[in-house]
């Protein structure tokens, strides 16, 4: 992008030594732009949530299909089968509690659902969280927890890539590109894309040998500073020892939970919640040893911290 600096980025070629790209259909076969709410629920399930809803939905997932994503979400199916398992995101302690029920994003709901929605105020200070917005800015000045500390970027990559490494898949959902892209301009998107890059240098600074790093997004939108969300695909990012295997098989947001699933050795729901015809849902091979971060460049919520995603 014109104007800004993307040191890590800028140097991952498409198919470089480690890392790859993809580009994922976020339409899924749905006329109108896609929208958060049914795209992570697409993201977290397997399931063409657009296509079941009868539309693209957002920024909260419908609740017609909150059911669908509490019981078949990555994180619930992955704890559900003994895999050990973080969402990193802090949340204050009650979250959800006292919100309007309609208004809360589906990465909190699924973590909620799986037993995860853990970590808080006192973990993000001892550095065992992540806040969502990457650097705790939403924390000290719209929630007023001036006793959290302020965090660069990198440092924040660090603590995910720590908790990441002794997990075998961890969790973390931000919004901030998002935000960015609906506010529109060039400024904001440089500004919300070079705090990602730094994030993922973070990351990969500390990041084990033997674990997957996966960035997804649920639909396009702050490539088009313009405003507003595109039918563009959604970009996706792998790096590590299971990475070319998922950039290669994974075309659609549908793709990425069951891959992830089939690398962690979680056997397929019964009936299957995935899509018919996914090459995942009756594969009986498995990955020794996989490993996985996930970060999703999700829209957790299109508010500032403290009315929309208080994370």
């Amino acid at each position: 992008m014109l104007g800004g600096g993307l040191p890590i980025l800028g140097r991952a070629l498409p198919h470089g030594h480690q890392a790859r790209l993809m580009a994922l259909d976020a339409c899924l076969g749905v006329p109108g732009l896609p929208q958060s709410g049914t795209g992570q629920i697409s993201l977290l399930t397997g399931v063409n949530a657009p296509r079941r809803f009868g539309a693209h939905f957002g920024p909260w997932p419908p609740v017609r299909l909150r059911g669908l994503l509490e019981r078949e979400n990555l994180l619930s199916r992955a704890v559900g089968a003994g895999v050990a398992s973080i969402f990193a995101n802090a949340y204050p302690m009650g979250y959800p509690d006292g919100r309007h029920p309609r208004r809360v994003a589906a990465p909190p709901l699924a973590a909620r659902a799986a037993g995860l929605l853990s970590r808080h105020q006192d973990e993000l200070i001892r550095g065992e969280a992540v806040a969502s917005e990457i650097i705790n800015a939403g924390w000290r000045e719209h929630l007023g927890f001036r006793t959290v500390p302020e965090v660069t970027p990198r440092r924040a990559g660090r603590t995910l890539a720590r908790l990441a490494n002794g997990a075998r898949l961890t969790f973390f959902a931000h919004y901030l590109t998002d935000l960015a892209g609906h506010r529109g301009g060039m400024l904001g998107s440089v500004a919300a894309l070079e705090r990602v890059d730094a994030f993922l240098g973070g990351i990969l600074d500390d990041l084990g040998r033997d674990v997957t790093l996966v960035m997804v997004s649920d639909h396009g939108n702050v490539e088009d500073v313009r405003g507003g969300h595109t039918r563009n695909p959604a970009l996706g990012l792998t790096w590590g020892p299971e990475g070319e295997g998922l950039a290669a098989t994974c075309q659609r947001l549908t793709d990425v939970a069951p891959r992830l699933l089939h690398l962690l050795d979680v056997p397929p729901s019964h009936p299957p919640a995935h899509e018919p015809g996914s090459p995942f849902v009756h594969d009986a091979s498995s990955m020794h040893d996989a490993r996985s971060t996930h970060d999703a460049g999700s829209a957790a919520g299109k508010e500032a911290p403290g009315s929309g995603d208080p994370g």
